[in-house]
């Protein structure tokens, strides 16, 4: 662990570590991973964040006016990399904490984190200017394939990126889903981390491009039929 806590210190200074440690360090955190359900249980006092996007001294802010991790309980729910300049720096520090408290910090997929997404929005960019190869872009979109889907908090609160699927009723049908792939255009697990509320009736075509929008009696069925008591988001 000691290099671990060697590359947390680094990276909270927002230097970006060498290419062999972002191998090794995503290849620990694929064994974590791996282990971790397509809904990640987890309970309070819990702090749950939304989108970074590569913006790092937002990040540092959170931690500041959150508390650093070990000590307070962290859920980010995805989209940690392209648009801002420091998507290197943002998800290699998320991952090392990840990997330094397994059970301090959860890291859901958000559709950013996606090989054909940051091939645009500037992750790719980013890793090829950092590093002058593809490598370490590809270490972290694998490591995105084994990210969960959703958690949920107190077996009340589910926690998703984006947000429900008129292909999903259950939690169960959740938890089915083969999640280690790049995300699909369309389907359940496209939906989960494109879609958005919205003042609809039914289900509404999203102007994403991906996803649904969905409406009030949508979140009020699926809370019901899961005994949720909300829906946490972020997109």
């Amino acid at each position: 662990m000691e290099n671990i806590d060697r590359q947390i210190e680094q990276l909270k200074k927002c230097e970006f570590i060498k290419e062999s440690e972002v191998r090794d360090l995503c290849n620990m955190a694929k064994d974590i991973l791996i282990e971790e359900s397509n809904i990640q249980t987890i309970y309070t006092p819990i702090t749950i964040c939304g989108d970074i996007h590569g913006q790092f001294y937002d990040l540092s802010e959170l931690f500041k006016v959150g508390g650093d991790c070990p000590r307070t309980n962290y859920l980010f729910m995805g989209d940690f990399v392209d648009r801002g300049f420091y998507s290197v720096e943002t998800f290699l520090l998320l991952l090392a904490l990840k990997v330094r408290y397994p059970d301090r910090i959860t890291l859901i997929r958000g559709n950013h984190e996606s090989r054909q997404i940051t091939q645009v929005y500037g992750f790719y960019d980013e890793c090829l200017r950092k590093y002058g190869s593809v490598n370490v872009w590809r270490y972290c979109t694998e490591i995105f394939d084994f990210l969960p889907l959703a958690a949920i908090v107190n077996n009340s609160v589910f926690c998703v990126h984006g947000g429900l699927s008129p292909s999903i009723e259950t939690l169960d049908q959740i938890k089915t889903i083969d999640r280690k792939q790049e995300v699909p255009h369309d389907g359940p697990m496209c939906d989960l981390m494109w879609s958005d509320p919205e003042e609809v009736q039914g289900w509404g075509i999203s102007p994403r491009g991906a996803g649904y929008l969905f409406g009030r009696e949508q979140v009020e069925k699926f809370n019901h039929d899961n005994k949720l008591k909300q829906i946490a988001r972020a997109h």
